[in-house]
Formats: structure tokens, sequence, C-alpha cells
């Protein structure tokens, strides 16, 4: 999608603080909250990324900050190798990662290698009226040892994707960078949502690699939906 294979290459064309930004905020529980295609690269990510991470989870986001075409500076989760991104992850016992697809249902994809804490995400989302749903699309499924999100210690992590129409529904305008301050009572719900399931399993031992995902909740039904090739939301 990007033009870049790694941020040294990105490094070498793009201005640091022109068409792009770097955000680190270090928390003392353990887990990282990390949004590494914020900005106009996937938008609205970096918004809820750093709510969920409020003061105490470590957060991380690359920020798009071009007129149009962020989407050059999309960089996969396997190749990211930008340095401060790395010793966060590095450092963290669990990373929950953050991204946007570009679907136009209102739903968040979950995946990752932590199952615990996949389905503590799943199980209370879907209890709070949101729909999460299992991502089957290879590339987008987490499970690879080398996707950022499972770098950490516990070399477990989960990665969301939230879908293009929950993310409309999270912002007054999710396009425009000024009316992303301006969060609805969906965004509030949804970060306060992901910050109970981090508390209730901070820095757990991960469950098996490659459970599936499993819930009492009647609503929870949806899980074989895949969310398609990732594409971001942006105006720019």
């Amino acid at each position: 999608m990007g033009k870049y294979s790694t941020y040294g290459q990105l490094r070498r064309r793009e201005r640091h603080g022109l068409d792009y930004r770097i955000h680190t905020r270090k928390g003392g529980s353990g887990i990282a909250v990390i949004a590494p295609h914020g900005g106009g690269i996937e938008p609205g990510t970096m918004e809820t990324a750093a709510g969920v991470a409020g003061n105490e989870h470590t957060f991380y986001s690359f920020e798009g900050l071009k007129r149009r075409g962020n989407s050059d500076l999309h960089i996969t989760s396997k190749n990211l190798d930008e340095p401060s991104l790395l010793h966060i992850v590095r450092d963290a016992e669990v990373v929950l990662s953050v991204h946007g697809c570009g679907t136009e249902d209102e739903a968040v994809y979950v995946g990752g290698l932590h199952s615990d804490l996949k389905q503590k995400i799943h199980y209370l989302l879907t209890r709070a009226g949101f729909t999460a749903k299992q991502c089957l699309k290879p590339l987008l499924k987490g499970k690879s040892a080398q996707n950022i999100c499972n770098m950490g210690k516990t070399g477990a992590g989960v990665q969301l994707e939230l879908s293009r129409g929950l993310r409309r529904q999270m912002f007054v305008d999710v396009i425009g960078s000024q009316d992303r301050r301006q969060k609805t009572e969906v965004f509030h719900t949804f970060v306060s949502v992901l910050r109970k399931a981090l508390s209730e399993n901070s820095a757990k031992t991960p469950g098996p690699l490659g459970s599936t995902i499993h819930t009492n909740s009647k609503n929870c039904q949806d899980l074989t939906a895949c969310c398609p090739n990732r594409t971001p939301l942006s105006g720019h």
C-alpha cells in the first residue's frame, strides 16, 4: 500500500514534523497501546489509541500530516521498524495495536496471538453493543510473530481493525484533523470498554497461541466475516 518498506526508506524522503510526527508517552502498566498508522494514514486510530492508553499505559503513534497522499506513509505491521516504536514494544509485556480498515460496516475486527485478551475484548465490546468480529484474512489476522502487536515480552498481543463505518460514528468528522478532536459518545464508550478489558487482563500470560475466541453472549455470533485489504479512510 505505502511507498516504503522500512522506516529508513521513509525517513530519507519524508520530513519529520512536516510530513509526519511521532508521539510517545510512557506508562507503568507493562501494556503498550499503539497506533502506527495515525493521523491521515488511518484517521481516528491515533485518537482512539491515546484514549485507551490514558496515563497508565504506554502510548505510541506515528501520525501522517500530509495534505494528501498520507497512504504513502503506510508501512505494514510486519515491517514497522521505527526505533522508538521498537523500543516501546520490546519493553512492554503486552501490545494492543489499533488500525483502521476500509469496510463501511460498523465493526471492529479482533486479531493477534493473545487469546485471553482477544476473548475479553470481544466479549466486552459485544456486551456494550458493538459488532466485534474475527478477521480471517491471513494478512490481517495479526498471527505472525513478526507483527508489531506480537513483539512484546510475552510474544502475544492484540490487533484491532476499526472499520471505516465505525470510525465515522466515533468522531464529528473523522476526515478533518480538527474535527477528530470532537469525539462522540460512541468513541467514549468504545474507549471505556477497551480500558476495562486491559485493566482486567493487565499483563497476564496469554492463552494458547491460535486459540479460538469463545463467548457465552448470544450476540457474539459473527466470527466469520473478514476485513478486506486495509484501506485508509483519508481525504488527504
